[in-house]
């Protein structure tokens, strides 16, 4: 993408009154809506979803479409990616969706303790390399991040096309005590995933099963 599309994406956003767009400063010191994204942005007691690296935010869109009682919330740090899932929501009148610009390791300056019921993580960059453990999406820090803003009995769901990463993932559970709700390592394949696992598709998912990529999913419970 052009640095002038990715300017003009960013003014836009700047008009959408379902997009926050922090300096990692104004994250560190405390969102204002911290502990009040249902009630003061959403207007309503609804349950909060979170898409951690949600990209263009195909999955936030089309979640707040098909459960308009929850309410959605895209975070990614690159704000032109977002940029289309924010304007499709603005243009089609979905008023359960908002996007914030900001780091995932910030999570918990942006939500307050229980604030969140269940988080989505899709197609996260796995970070193969043993140097690269530490930004993996599933590691023990990013899970103890998750625990501190999700509800008790919150859920993570992690879809992905990384056989490395669904393997990791699933190992790191089992070592460290968490429940397993759900695990399918090919769920175009074998039967039993849940709907709006195989129904709602990202741009880059699409690619990777015109590659026949087995698409894998987990999902979970921090102890």
């Amino acid at each position: 993408m052009g640095s002038k599309n990715k300017l003009k994406r960013f003014k836009e956003n700047e008009t959408f009154d379902n997009v926050f767009q922090p300096t990692r400063e104004q994250t560190i010191e405390g969102l204002p809506l911290k502990g009040k994204w249902a009630k003061e942005f959403f207007k309503n007691d609804n349950p909060i979803v979170l898409e951690l690296g949600c990209g263009k935010g195909e999955y936030t869109v089309e979640l707040a479409k098909r459960f308009p009682e929850k309410n959605f919330i895209g975070i990614d740090i690159k704000g032109a990616r977002f940029w289309r899932g924010a304007k499709t929501a603005v243009e089609t009148g979905l008023k359960n969706v908002a996007f914030i610009r900001t780091q995932i390791e910030l999570l918990e300056m942006a939500f307050a303790s229980g604030e969140v019921s269940e988080i989505w993580i899709t197609f996260p960059d796995p970070q193969i390399k043993y140097k690269r453990t530490k930004h993996r999406l599933t590691n023990t820090e990013f899970l103890q991040r998750y625990k501190k803003v999700l509800t008790s009995d919150g859920v993570v769901n992690l879809k992905t096309d990384s056989e490395f990463m669904h393997g990791y993932t699933l190992g790191l559970l089992h070592g460290e005590g968490h429940e397993v709700i759900y695990a399918n390592h090919h769920v175009y394949k074998n039967e039993g995933a849940p709907s709006v696992v195989t129904e709602i598709q990202t741009f880059y998912e699409s690619q990777y099963l015109e590659q026949n990529k087995a698409i894998t999913y987990i999902q979970f419970r921090i102890k």
